[in-house]
């Protein structure tokens, strides 16, 4: 059976309790997956990572951890990179805390280089930081290089599959708004299109990629340099459309955790959980 679990990026936006509560909280309104947000830092101490880690285990709430936006793997700078790696390796102690299975990343920007300068840079940091993890011993802690929304920003699908072939501990992690919006709107639009995106995870990286696969989804807004701003389900004027990667999941009979990166969080990933629930019904999964 296919188990595709939802849950909010960051704290949920209708609890005020603390955050070791989140779990408990998610399982009582049906969502089961949380990406604890260290997007401005990572400031958790350890403690309370593994008591939140605890909690996670005790409420059956798949972890993951996004890491700071302030990473630039592929900066020309020596002096940013190496902060990069830091706030990374950082993040993921802080994921083998809490047990999350995955640090969700962005690896980097062009800036004054080539798209493949800017990748082979950010590729020899990336195996800097695996090399210090591994020696570190933080088992069961995976690096998800993910889609980003701009053009401007190293990762597109092609890259973050490179990363992944060439970096163990390295997974792609799938933003399908972002690849919507670098795509000004061309991908993500049918079943065979997110088909397509799947099977190439598939067989490019391989069964580590989907175990599960890691996934972000909101609607989206986008300009010609590609992503502009994350909008909610409800929008009917953007895309991309829910049912149709959810149908393409359910057909691919691909385990995923679907992270919502709408501005109402939890909310929109409740909605999400309703599509999929009549879908799974409708196509027998």
């Amino acid at each position: 059976m296919v188990r595709i679990r939802f849950g909010p990026a960051g704290k949920p936006i209708s609890f005020k309790g603390p955050m070791v509560k989140v779990p408990q909280f998610l399982r009582s309104i049906g969502l089961d997956a949380f990406e604890y947000e260290a997007v401005r830092g990572v400031r958790i101490r350890k403690e309370q990572a593994e008591v939140l880690g605890n909690e996670a285990e005790k409420y059956d709430i798949a972890m993951s951890i996004h890491a700071p936006y302030f990473i630039n793997l592929s900066s020309n700078k020596e002096e940013t990179v190496e902060k990069s790696k830091r706030r990374l390796i950082e993040a993921a102690k802080a994921a083998y805390y809490m047990k999350a299975k995955i640090v969700v990343f962005h690896p980097g920007y062009y800036l004054k280089y080539t798209p493949e300068e800017a990748y082979t840079r950010a590729l020899r940091a990336l195996k800097e930081v695996e090399e210090e993890i591994k020696s570190l011993g933080l088992k069961n802690v995976m690096l998800g290089a993910e889609t980003t929304g701009k053009k401007s920003e190293l990762g597109s699908l092609d890259e973050v599959i490179r990363l992944a072939q060439e970096v163990d501990l390295v997974v792609p992690v799938i933003d399908w708004a972002h690849i919507y919006a670098r795509s000004c709107g061309t991908m993500v639009t049918t079943i065979s299109n997110v088909l397509s995106i799947i099977e190439r995870v598939e067989k490019e990286v391989g069964k580590k990629a989907l175990k599960p696969l890691h996934t972000h989804f909101s609607k989206i807004i986008f300009k010609e340099y590609g992503e502009k701003e994350h909008v909610v389900l409800s929008s009917k004027e953007h895309g991309p459309d829910f049912e149709v990667v959810c149908r393409a999941l359910l057909e691919a009979g691909v385990d995923t955790v679907i992270i919502s990166e709408s501005p109402v969080l939890e909310q929109d990933a409740l909605v999400m959980k309703k599509i999929y629930e009549k879908l799974k019904k409708e196509l027998g999964k």
